[in-house]
């Protein structure tokens, strides 16, 4: 059989034969499977109207195109499966208990707690924690991990739970974004003053994708107006049927100011645990389990908080977590307090990590340090591969109308931030109500939230295909550049109707050219000094990129935007006048406004002109 062509190039037909790829492969891995030419290939994508270098990372259905072009059948390996492998090679069973029946241990329930802002999870948390910290203990919890182990006595019989203290739904999504799966029961917080409200029905759409049991922590019962009957009705609407209205839930009257009935809530988490779930585990194999959330400390280094989902972590363990490894040097419990081992379902505290690994990673004990490196290093590689191939095709608010154009999509999702609850509620509303042109595309926002931007944000966007938007609020640290590695479009606004315009016109194909905003610098309020006629001066360090006089400016505390359109009308070194001053420089900041902090950020930046695609 003759060779087909492809503008004069020749490459051998596959005869349906079936080649491997992992996910982000590139036209090299492609030719090195089947013995040709990188370059050749290049020129075959030239014909199918596709550019790409021999080493871009490309998608699924780029390397699926080529495939078929060339008589080959691809099969993408997705991250898991090559994972699987990965851990195969090294004979390492992940994801399961290793061992006989008789093996299996009873393990403690892992429990999330969900719910409506300002609708008491945080003092119901700290009530549970406090109400069960040891008697003597001194200064009561010394440090916070994230996550922790209470005790209860059930029919006679001492029973313990682990708490899972997640800072919003977003860090549960995270993780589950990840394919984790930490969550055995989810307590639903609701306030029996208050009632159902949207974040209450997002938390509940959260535990039903997880198939967790939910248990309802009916709070405020001692708030003049509550009315418990009223809720529990309420929560029949969203499929939550309470075990007095003849469903299988069971909803507790509680008050988290107070204490009251909290053991009452702790004995339906375990009633729960036991009618609906076998929860069981080895506490004999290796350690493996999730890492929770995890911080660099300066002095410390890497401080991870896991939680071990089976098998015992002892100190001393050589453990590969994500694309992080190292040795476990120390672990402390929820108490600050040194602990040698951690059995299933303990939150403990690892020192000993090479780097942070992100909440939702995998981690498991291998046998020496070398096996952890290796596999740890191809995670990243992998993982690298597979971010470039998924960033290069992500939904941006400029693409959208092509790929909803080629069938792709039909609805824009949007995750949306800002300063303060009452902005975004307003500013959601607008959107929903925006014309999409019939029932053919659809606006839905996937979450919403007050304060700065944040990796969890970020995950959730990433892996939802959503779209950012921003109201008078910004990336907390280094979420930015996050954000561009995993291609989530965040666009910024401090007007609403600007907000509604541009995703009206988005909806409807009709973006036209604009200002595109190109961040210059920003730098971190040092000191502030005033000065006679001229007002509070911002003695700064340049912390990233460049200050230049007359640039526009914002002002940024603690993540959330405080004052807008500023210029930088005048900028210092030490006593001379100066056209710019780059990162590392200390400089004097005037920008004609006076509330500023020590502590302040002073972003600066620059509008040009941006054709859209």
């Amino acid at each position: 059989m003759q060779a087909p062509s492809f503008g004069g190039v020749k490459i051998p037909s596959g005869n349906n034969q079936t080649i491997r790829l992992s996910r982000g492969a590139s036209l090299s891995d492609f030719g090195d499977k089947i013995g040709v030419n990188p370059a050749s290939l290049v020129q075959v994508m030239m014909h199918l109207g596709e550019m790409a270098t021999a080493t871009q990372s490309l998608p699924d259905e780029t390397l699926q195109l080529l495939g078929d072009e060339l008589k080959y059948k691809v099969e993408v390996v997705s991250p898991e499966d090559e994972d699987r492998e990965l851990l195969e090679s090294f004979s390492i069973e992940f994801g399961e208990d290793s061992g006989s029946e008789q093996d299996l241990r009873p393990r403690p329930p892992v429990v999330t707690v969900m719910g409506h802002v300002d609708h008491g999870k945080t003092k119901l948390l700290d009530s549970i924690r406090n109400s069960n910290v040891v008697s003597g203990e001194a200064g009561g919890i010394t440090q916070h991990i994230g996550a922790y182990q209470v005790g209860t006595v059930v029919d006679e019989e001492d029973r313990k739970i682990t708490f899972i203290d997640t800072p919003g739904h977003e860090a549960f999504t995270a993780m589950r974004a990840r394919g984790a799966q930490a969550t055995d029961i989810a307590v639903l917080v609701v306030a029996a003053d208050d009632g159902v409200k949207p974040q209450t029905a997002e938390a509940i759409d959260h535990a039903k994708a997880a198939e967790v049991p939910i248990v309802v922590a009916l709070n405020k019962i001692d708030v003049e107006g509550a009315d418990p009957q009223r809720v529990r009705a309420q929560l029949t609407e969203y499929g939550v049927v309470a075990e007095a209205l003849g469903g299988d839930v069971q909803v507790v009257e509680i008050s988290a100011l107070r204490g009251e009935n909290l053991d009452g809530l702790l004995e339906a988490v375990v009633l729960t645990s036991d009618a609906a779930l076998d929860l069981r585990a080895n506490p004999d194999m290796d350690a493996q389990g999730l890492a929770i959330e995890a911080y660099l400390d300066r002095g410390r280094g890497s401080m991870a908080t896991v939680l071990v989902q089976r098998g015992l972590l002892r100190v001393g363990d050589s453990i590969v977590c994500g694309d992080a490894y190292g040795r476990v040097r120390a672990m402390l419990d929820e108490h600050g307090k040194n602990v040698q081992e951690a059995e299933p379902s303990r939150p403990v505290q690892v020192l000993g990590l090479t780097n942070v690994p992100s909440a939702g990673d995998s981690f498991l004990v291998v046998k020496d340090d070398r096996v952890a490196r290796q596999i740890a290093q191809q995670r990243e590689a992998r993982e690298r591969f597979a971010q470039q191939a998924k960033s290069s095709r992500r939904v941006t608010l400029d693409n959208w109308q092509r790929t909803l154009e080629e069938g792709e999509r039909n609805e824009l999702l949007l995750l949306i931030k800002g300063d303060m609850s009452g902005s975004v509620e307003a500013l959601e509303e607008s959107l929903q109500k925006i014309d999409a042109g019939g029932d053919e595309v659809g606006i839905r926002v996937i979450g919403r939230g007050v304060g700065a931007i944040t990796q969890n944000d970020i995950n959730l966007a990433a892996s939802a295909d959503a779209i950012i938007v921003g109201f008078n609020v910004r990336p907390e640290g280094k979420n930015s550049q996050l954000a561009d590695r995993m291609g989530v479009d965040i666009r910024y606004y401090s007007v609403i109707y600007q907000a509604i315009d541009e995703v009206e016109a988005a909806v409807k194909g009709l973006l036209k050219p604009i200002y595109e905003e190109v961040q210059l610098g920003s730098a971190e309020i040092r000191e502030v000094f005033k000065v006679p006629k001229i007002g509070n001066v911002a003695g700064s360090i340049v912390r990233t990129g460049i200050i230049r006089r007359n640039a526009k400016a914002r002002l940024i505390r603690e993540g959330v935007v405080i004052s807008e359109n500023l210029n930088v009308e005048s900028l210092r070194r030490f006593k001379d006048d100066a056209t710019e001053v780059r990162d590392g420089y200390e400089c004097g900041i005037g920008l004609g406004y006076n509330d500023l902090r020590v502590g302040d950020v002073i972003e600066t930046y620059e509008m040009r002109e941006k054709p859209r695609d």
